[in-house]
């Protein structure tokens, strides 16, 4: 809230958030339901996808349960006074798209596979993947921004905790806001090319020109030895 004040948000704006309302703080049920209220634009998140799987059909999976308990759920759970609204945010979080195309900007959780067609792409690809997408060495769309979150920026090479990162055609706006090494949230006004940032720990806010918030990653640069594996289990 600090942060959409500190960026003078009114009616006329057009706001977007790029994911993951929840698990990272003891007020998801609330961060929701601000959303919603605003009938602010939202694409899905791994963390709402996480949720998801452990209710197929308004049914429980235990095991992906468990997985989602363990991402942060607990709290979310927590922050929910009713189990019927928890019911009623599943319903919401399934009618979330997975991207967006705002012409120029192209918003996306996480990113895009960089040898699959659109077509071709899945829910893991929009809300999972990290380094097929970071290692591209040429931008995915010759005409749109890619804008995603998910990926912590300090995580990859040459990044600063608060600082930006961006590659072949795109920009990672997500500077770990529930992580004690960062603590900062952002915002990103890309119609005047500035970006607002709270610090949730240190209780600073600052607010700075984009191009000298953010930092070129390299491809090359992002080495398997910075790779998250994937472990999949039946």
């Amino acid at each position: 809230m600090q942060l959409l004040e500190s960026m003078a948000v009114d009616a006329s704006d057009q706001v977007y958030f790029v994911g993951d309302l929840i698990d990272r703080g003891p007020k998801s049920a609330q961060v929701v339901q601000f959303i919603r209220e605003n009938a602010y634009a939202c694409v899905l998140g791994n963390h709402e996808q996480l949720l998801l799987d452990a209710f197929p059909d308004n049914k429980v999976s235990e095991l992906a349960l468990r997985a989602w308990l363990q991402s942060g759920g607990h709290t979310t759970v927590a922050s929910f006074d009713d189990p019927e609204h928890l019911l009623d945010s599943l319903s919401w979080f399934r009618s979330l798209p997975t991207h967006l195309d705002l012409g120029d900007i192209w918003l996306v959780h996480a990113g895009l596979h960089p040898k699959l067609p659109i077509h071709a792409q899945t829910t893991q690809e929009f809300c999972w993947i990290r380094e097929e997408f970071h290692c591209s060495k040429k931008p995915y769309f010759s005409d749109k921004l890619i804008i995603t979150g998910h990926t912590i920026t300090f995580t990859l090479p040459g990044v600063l905790p608060g600082e930006l990162a961006s590659g072949q055609g795109w920009l990672d706006i997500d500077t770990g806001a529930y992580h004690p090494k960062s603590g900062w949230l952002t915002g990103v006004d890309y119609t005047n090319q500035q970006v607002y940032q709270v610090n949730v720990f240190q209780s600073q806010q600052r607010s700075l020109p984009l191009e000298t918030a953010v930092v070129q990653v390299e491809p090359s640069q992002v080495s398997p030895s910075t790779r998250r594996r994937q472990l999949l289990f039946p």
